[in-house]
């Protein structure tokens, strides 16, 4: 499902991004692949999280990058139909050639044979090698078909499984994002709590040695508020 959001747009692709993605989405040609090798570009070139094998990464662009692909997935299903269609005319023009071959054929025995008297046997082995010649294309044709259907769902399949990859290599790259500043703001929490300790220690000293009461302790500090 497409984002309904507007995507953000980086300063250091925005030109080059813009152009390719509308000339590319315009004309239909885009490179499936291509833009499945820049989405693991991407991940792999993103800053990683020190003493950790996680990456951070930049989560509009990462979308951004999943919408172009998907975008561009009806085109490529575009192509293969377009493929397919021509197969189609190719085997068309190849039953029309064939059948112009036996007409030629079949008037050339019918002069040839009229002068022998067989004409009946040559129309009977001219309809013999016609039907032949129908029933091969047609063969030709289902077996053509059948495997372009093969190679679409196939195609399809692996688009499928690519994109839930990508998808759970997200939440998986987030997921240890959050652990990670998790662990930054406890250790910031706790040094703050020793720093407040020593605070507390050294005014209850400045009092002792003055002679006065000792102050009320500070009340800690509640969490969220450093």
């Amino acid at each position: 499902m497409l984002r309904q959001d507007t995507p953000r747009i980086d300063p250091e692709h925005e030109g080059s991004n813009d152009r390719d993605e509308s000339t590319e989405a315009g004309s239909g040609t885009v490179d499936i692949q291509r833009e499945l090798n820049r989405l693991e570009e991407m991940i792999l070139d993103s800053p990683r999280i020190p003493f950790s094998r996680r990456t951070l990464i930049d989560e509009e662009q990462l979308l951004d990058q999943l919408d172009v692909v998907r975008l561009n997935l009806p085109a490529a299903f575009n192509q293969v139909e377009e493929i397919i269609r021509q197969k189609e005319e190719i085997l068309l023009q190849a039953e029309q050639y064939a059948q112009e071959i036996l007409e030629a054929a079949e008037q050339r025995a019918s002069e040839i044979l009229d002068e022998m008297g067989i004409v009946r046997q040559a129309k009977l082995e001219a309809d013999r090698l016609r039907q032949q010649v129908q029933q091969d294309c047609e063969r030709a044709r289902e077996q053509t078909l059948s495997e372009i259907d093969h190679l679409r769902r196939q195609a399809q399949q692996e688009i499928e499984d690519m994109r839930r990859n990508a998808i759970a290599e997200c939440e998986a790259i987030e997921k240890g994002a959050d652990e990670y500043a998790d662990r930054v703001l406890g250790n910031i929490e706790g040094q703050l709590s020793d720093m407040l300790r020593v605070i507390r220690n050294g005014r209850s000293q400045l009092h002792e040695d003055a002679g006065s009461p000792s102050p009320s302790p500070l009340p800690p500090p509640a969490r969220g508020d450093y």
